[in-house]
């Protein structure tokens, strides 16, 4: 791994743009070329995950406080899987069938990625913090198990999940070689609020992942951007960076909110999650950078936020470069989506 200022910020032309308008995406794309990149991470070698297939080699357990019912204690189990893909499975509903980590088992991405099949109770919610994993660390196949669609929620962000998982093993398939896609052409989704997000092929058939992510935020956060080629040493680093929320967000959730269901057992408190407001933090930022910045916001977002989406796209991992400007759930979605259904992936 090497840690690098770029001796050239990239800059994007314009592609197809398979959902949202191009006008759109063109004010967009100028906005976050003129952008400055705050870190860049780039890897010397082309790839430095297994050239076969990977699985975890014991079964091992996470516990935290739950994400939507903070008073109570939730549990999920990493366990091998000789099936391909990412699967999860309600222990407390063994009449269902597993659920396959794939965009076509996307409920929802209003707030967070909620994954269902069957029965409208054989649900994951918040499962982005989860299966980020499979495209972070280049774990292809693996089975979540949980009795509740209700994950845990820790101080460390996914860090834990990521020990966990590396502390059990990741072994290889000796007789199941890696499958690589990629887009067959440049494409992108256009928002509605100066976003978009890109996905570029895989240059020279290299088997890379690069990713290129920007935000801007009308707080202490600011304009931040960073660079990186995805590997399991940038990835782990990366796992400790909490999802962010306002002071505004987080006093009307500890007050008013309390009348509503969905906010009442919120596990959410000061550690956590990082709060902000226009002009400071509140509590301590994580991943300063030599520019006064600090980069948690950004990097969650990179990692824990968009390779979920990206690890949706299919059990082959995913090689080019993804891009994104001021990006969300659903922005990542729509354009996995739609490189999905309009059948722009082909294998390396």
């Amino acid at each position: 791994m090497k840690t690098t200022n770029p001796p050239r910020i990239p800059v994007y032309a314009g592609c197809d743009v398979i959902a949202g308008g191009k006008s759109e995406f063109a004010a967009a794309l100028e906005r976050f070329n003129a952008q400055s990149v705050d870190e860049c991470v780039l890897s010397n070698s082309e790839t430095e995950f297994s050239p076969f297939r990977t699985t975890i080699a014991k079964p091992v357990s996470v516990s935290g406080i739950g994400t939507f019912r903070g008073s109570e204690k939730r549990t999920i189990t990493f366990a091998p899987s000789q099936k391909p893909g990412w699967w999860i499975r309600r222990t407390d509903l063994p009449e269902q069938l597993d659920t396959e980590v794939s965009i076509a088992n996307l409920w929802t991405s209003a707030r967070n990625l909620v994954l269902r099949s069957g029965s409208p109770h054989n649900y994951l919610r918040m499962t982005e913090h989860i299966i980020a994993l499979k495209a972070g660390l280049g774990l292809d196949d693996v089975v979540i198990c949980t009795n509740s669609g209700d994950p845990p929620l820790f101080d460390e962000s996914s860090q834990p999940l990521v020990k966990a998982v590396e502390s059990a093993g990741i072994v290889e398939k000796k007789n199941s070689p890696a499958a690589w896609c990629t887009v067959e052409k440049p494409v992108a989704f256009a928002g509605s609020r100066g976003d978009f997000i890109m996905f570029l092929p895989a240059e020279n058939g290299e088997k890379r992942l690069r990713a290129d992510v920007a935000i801007d935020f009308n707080s202490v956060i600011g304009k931040q951007r960073v660079l990186f080629d995805v590997t399991p040493d940038v990835f782990r680093r990366a796992s400790l960076a909490r999802t962010n929320a306002t002071h505004r967000q987080y006093l009307i959730a500890k007050t008013v909110g309390r009348l509503f269901a969905d906010m009442r057992n919120l596990g959410y408190n000061k550690n956590n999650i990082l709060i902000h407001g226009s002009r400071k933090y509140y509590g301590e930022p994580r991943f300063p950078s030599g520019n006064g910045k600090f980069l948690e916001p950004v990097w969650h977002r990179a990692t824990l936020d968009f390779l979920a989406a990206v690890s949706l796209l299919a059990p082959a991992r995913f090689a080019g470069t993804v891009v994104s400007f001021r990006g969300g759930h659903t922005q990542d979605c729509d354009l996995v989506r739609a490189i999905v259904r309009n059948n722009l992936l082909r294998p390396l």
